[in-house]
């Protein structure tokens, strides 16, 4: 393994542990990632001792005098072009039921390999005088990598139990690596489900996120569900799931629809909020669902109950109730409007509304209302993605011939009161709206000239007379 220890960093490192004959090795993600084939920024290093210290001998070393102590936890962090490294003392942990902080001891590598979560992460390489750069593997982690498995070193149920946010971690490595959970690993999950009610929100919505950022995040929904932890942590897309037969009649399962909109989604966008809008565009369905006779069913404003339910969905996981959540919100409000432009005839005034409404996010909107044609009939979809390619030829069109994306309307409400000499007043909203509407509907261009004529009309329409200059 020496070859891959061949930046100066580990070479002083090794000069520093025999120098001050101690103990320290290369651990977790960095030598995971070397049989993985994948490069890694991230080194962790344990020492058996104080790794705050050892980390400031390497930053004296380096000429670096920024090292980030933190030590409630006895760990130190350097920054470096290259590379951010970790120290940590190697440490033994045990755990207390009703929390998932350890209580610590100073403990030896084997210790520390003991409390690691899984198997492919309790890898170390030595950088010790005499075995530098031998590898470490007491739990034939490599071969896990080699089999494709994610394994707990410990028992299961223990691991799980004792820190149960590494259940979510084994969900979210086998999602990003393509491996399989071990089967009395999964089993282990499944038994200490409950037990994530005891990690807060935002350690558990940063490995859903990072799940969901994966390139095929339907895995890890399969497992979060197929384990019980989703209508644990996400109860409102679990109760997406199932499929209802009346007369005949079935709808399609939601929540196996939902997760092949998001994977179509992400061969398309790394945007992790569009994906978002993919995961929560039909998430009213289940409150909506209603089955009509001589129709079907049906789940008419789920569009609009479902971005009501936005708000709530984020604060309840923690997400940012920022500007992230309104875009979410909206595209969860509109997808339905690019496919009803699909099924009916094109109009210059729908392709404006729809310009208006969606603002810079119509791409994504347009990306969104793609990825939801999931139909098994390949000719209904091929023509429906020929329609939607003909609606984006006419939002280009339309954009580049009357600049409607988040357009402000050419006349104010303070032109108004010039013109007519009003006070605030409900007539000023109402030839403001008029404006507006006669812009999208194409009754009028937008430019002012045409918008203040029409103001004058649309006032005296309203028993306003124009304000006669002196």
């Amino acid at each position: 393994m020496k070859k891959y220890l061949n930046d100066n960093v580990f070479t002083i490192l090794a000069e520093i542990v025999k120098t001050n004959k101690i103990e320290a090795y290369v651990i977790g993600g960095f030598v995971r990632d070397i049989f993985l084939k994948r490069k890694s920024k991230d080194i962790d290093i344990v020492t058996v001792g104080s790794g705050i210290e050892l980390a400031k001998k390497l930053a004296k070393k380096l000429g670096i005098s920024n090292v980030n102590i933190f030590k409630n936890y006895g760990t130190a962090m350097i920054s470096m072009e290259n590379y951010d490294i970790e120290f940590v003392g190697a440490r033994k942990e045990s755990y207390n039921f009703e929390s998932r902080n350890p209580k610590v001891e100073i403990g030896t590598l084997e210790d520390d390999q003991n409390r690691r979560d899984f198997t492919i992460n309790a890898l170390a390489i030595s950088l010790n005088p005499g075995t530098f750069g031998k590898l470490i593997d007491p739990f034939a982690g490599v071969a896990d990598i080699e089999k494709k498995i994610i394994r707990t070193p410990l028992q299961p149920a223990s691991t799980f139990s004792d820190d149960p946010l590494r259940m979510m971690r084994a969900i979210r490595f086998a999602t990003q690596l393509k491996f399989s959970i071990e089967e009395e690993t999964f089993k282990g999950i499944a038994e200490n489900a409950e037990r994530i009610k005891i990690v807060s929100f935002e350690r558990i919505i940063d490995e859903l996120n990072k799940i969901i950022l994966s390139e095929k995040p339907s895995i890890g929904f399969r497992l979060l569900d197929e384990s019980g932890l989703l209508k644990i942590v996400f109860p409102e897309m679990e109760k997406l799931k199932g499929v209802e037969e009346k007369n005949g009649k079935k709808h399609k399962d939601n929540f196996l629809h939902t997760i092949q909109v998001l994977d179509r989604i992400s061969q398309n966008s790394n945007n992790l909020w569009l994906r978002w809008s993919a995961i929560l565009h039909d998430i009213a369905k289940p409150q909506t669902k209603q089955f009509v006779e001589h129709q079907g069913w049906t789940f008419h404003a789920h569009d609009f109950i479902g971005s009501k339910m936005v708000a709530q969905i984020f604060k309840s996981l923690k997400l940012p109730l920022n500007e992230k959540m309104k875009y979410v919100k909206k595209l969860v409000l509109l997808h339905l409007r690019p496919i009803a432009l699909v099924e009916d005839v094109v109009t210059d005034s729908a392709i404006r509304r729809l310009l208006f409404d969606a603002g810079n996010d119509i791409d994504d909107l347009m990306t969104l209302c793609e990825a939801d044609i999931t139909s098994k009939n390949d000719s209904k979809v091929k023509k429906y993605l020929q329609n939607f390619n003909h609606v984006r030829k006419k939002l280009k069109e339309i954009e580049e011939k009357d600049a409607i994306r988040n357009f402000q309307p050419p006349i104010s409400g303070e032109d108004i009161i010039r013109a007519f000499d009003l006070k605030p007043s409900r007539e000023i909203g109402i030839i403001k709206n008029s404006i507006k509407d006669a812009i999208l509907d194409g009754i009028i261009q937008n430019n002012f000239n045409e918008a203040y004529n029409f103001m004058l009309e649309k006032g005296n329409e309203l028993g306003l007379k124009e304000k006669m200059e002196n």
